[in-house]
């Protein structure tokens, strides 16, 4: 939790330029609605409910700062403002997401995450945050078997060895899938004893975290800060961009465990 907060403190302070934009929300409703097409000042004002005085003094001010300008009585949002625009747009999904999945980073280990990853947050804003309902204690495991069980392709960081996920991983093995796996160095020696993975991998350190990528799904789960793994609560997601997140990371992780 504590990367994501100081990436969020420096988020925040990207520039002066994004606090002035989103200072007003005169200036917020104008620059919000020029982000999705040029308008005219009748268009704007009906679009945005505001007076023309209005409009028109927050519109000298965005000129003179180099955010708007005209072309064919159409105001236009410069190309480096729809970019601070974008970045206001992604902090917000990024604050809304870490609302959202407090749970699993809230007295969770998060320090063994890349930074870059923990930059792309975002990513993972369509996942989905599966917690036990505390009577079916393997919840979490048989889902990760599952997930195993219907793959063509598993890219995934184990920071234990798991008898019946390294059943899973061999059946995969057998019938020519494609598996990649890292795990830590104090375990090598069992998965090099019963696992059938060519594609093995090691990293140093314990208590990281659990990573599995299929062709279909992601799977994150957490080690508490009492340094036990959390096996009430599992990210998952199905969707492209949170797929594309957890690539991100097993391939940085890799990088930094070279």
């Amino acid at each position: 939790m504590k990367d994501s907060k100081i990436y969020l403190e420096n988020y925040e302070s990207i520039s002066q330029e994004v606090k002035y934009l989103t200072k007003s929300l005169i200036r917020l409703k104008i620059l919000a609605i020029l982000y999705e097409k040029p308008l005219a000042m009748k268009d704007l004002n009906e679009g945005t409910g505001l007076s023309y005085s209005s409009i028109s003094s927050n519109m000298h001010f965005l000129e003179l700062r180099g955010h708007v300008y005209r072309y064919k009585n159409k105001y236009h949002l410069s190309n480096s403002t729809k970019l601070k625009i974008e970045e206001i747009i992604e902090l917000g999904s990024i604050i809304k997401l870490l609302n959202e999945f407090f749970n699993i980073l809230d007295k969770h280990l998060v320090d063994m995450i890349p930074n870059q990853s923990v930059a792309e947050l975002y990513l993972l804003g369509k996942a989905n945050l599966i917690e036990s309902d505390g009577i079916d204690v393997y919840k979490m495991y048989n889902y990760i078997e599952e997930v195993l069980t219907n793959a063509n392709e598993v890219k995934c960081i184990l920071p234990f060895y798991h008898e019946n996920f390294n059943d899973k991983l061999n059946d995969l093995v057998d019938n020519r899938k494609r598996v990649e796996a890292v795990v830590p160095e104090v375990v090598i020696e069992i998965f090099e004893e019963k696992s059938k993975i060519k594609r093995l991998f090691t990293f140093t350190g314990e208590h990281n975290f659990l990573l599995i990528i299929t062709d279909e799904v992601m799977i994150l789960g957490l080690f508490k800060d009492d340094g036990y793994f959390d096996q009430n609560r599992l990210l998952t997601s199905k969707n492209e961009d949170s797929i594309k997140w957890a690539e991100n990371l097993f391939k940085n992780f890799k990088k930094e465990n070279k």
